[in-house]
């Protein structure tokens, strides 16, 4: 992808701006949930951020139960995929986006990014989530072991699977990995292999409903990932219109450097809101070159 702004400054000086988005959702209008990621696309370019990370399924909605498996909801969603691709073409930033999309008789809770009017991989989910208030695999399909394979979606075909890395060719350092929400509750996230392969800046799309003490263990989690695979975490959760159910959402965005909170949005406001910061992606790539452990566990892991 090509990313880089002649007035974008901080490139110069090997940052790359970030944002965790915290749009306000739509319960089952995937048109309404694409018109509020337009919009927010569009602040965030305004800002000057190179990436934008929204919230799990934003565009399908979260908790929508059976809705999900509708065909009627579900080509709504891809619809409103390919809008979102056709009104953000002249946008900077690459847009990672939340979608149920369907392949081969199944339906993937997925990330998906996009640049400049075009799909660029769709990443599925790895670890669903099946217990407590959970029930994701009476709708979704594991995206465990799918790597090398491709998907149709907004009118492209495009790479599709657990393995994908997005890099700009030409901001230095401007290598992301995607996962979505419960693949970082894991013992073994899918972004460790992510950073491992080269990532700088992982990114996590989450619904995540909060209990009490919920929110200190997300920032637990981001910063401990940060500090152990020596990267910036993304974290984006869904906020205000999710459902109706009886659960709650706090729309908790966060940006973390090697463990250290760079910034973190406001909680259980009733607005959009983009929370940014730049990342010192070279600092991130040069704290590597002189830590042997994080470049042995990469050899190990071949």
């Amino acid at each position: 992808m090509t990313s880089s702004h002649p007035f974008y400054s901080h490139h110069a000086q090997g940052f790359v701006r970030v944002g965790a988005c915290t749009p306000i959702g739509t319960v089952g209008d995937p048109a309404a949930n694409a018109a509020a990621t337009i919009a927010l696309a569009r602040q965030g370019h305004e800002q000057g951020c190179d990436l934008l990370v929204f919230p799990e399924l934003n565009l399908s909605s979260y908790a929508i139960d059976d809705l999900h498996l509708q065909d009627a909801h579900a080509a709504a969603v891809e619809a409103a995929l390919a809008q979102v691709a056709s009104a953000t073409a002249g946008l900077i930033p690459l847009l990672l986006v939340g979608a149920g999309l369907r392949r081969n008789g199944r339906l993937y809770n997925c990330a998906i990014a996009i640049h400049r009017g075009r799909v660029l991989g769709v990443v599925p989910k790895t670890y669903l989530p099946n217990y407590r208030e959970y029930y994701e695999k009476r709708w979704f399909a594991a995206g465990v072991g799918l790597t090398g394979l491709e998907i149709a979606v907004a009118g492209q075909s495009v790479p599709f699977g657990t393995d994908l890395l997005f890099a700009a060719d030409d901001l230095s350092d401007f290598i992301v990995h995607a996962e979505v929400c419960e693949d970082f509750w894991a013992p073994a996230p899918p972004s460790t292999d992510g950073a491992l392969a080269g990532a700088l800046i992982l990114a996590n799309l989450s619904a995540s409903n909060v209990v009490i003490g919920k929110a200190r263990e997300r920032a637990l989690l981001c910063a401990s990932q940060s500090v152990r695979t020596v990267s910036a975490y993304v974290y984006s959760a869904s906020g205000p219109g999710e459902s109706t159910t009886d659960l709650a959402w706090d729309g908790q965005g966060m940006i973390l450097e090697l463990g250290e909170m760079l910034a973190e949005s406001g909680r259980f406001d009733l607005a959009t809101e983009i929370v940014i910061a730049d990342i010192d992606v070279q600092r991130l790539r040069l704290e590597r070159m002189r830590t042997g452990t994080f470049n042995d566990c990469a050899a190990a892991r071949g």
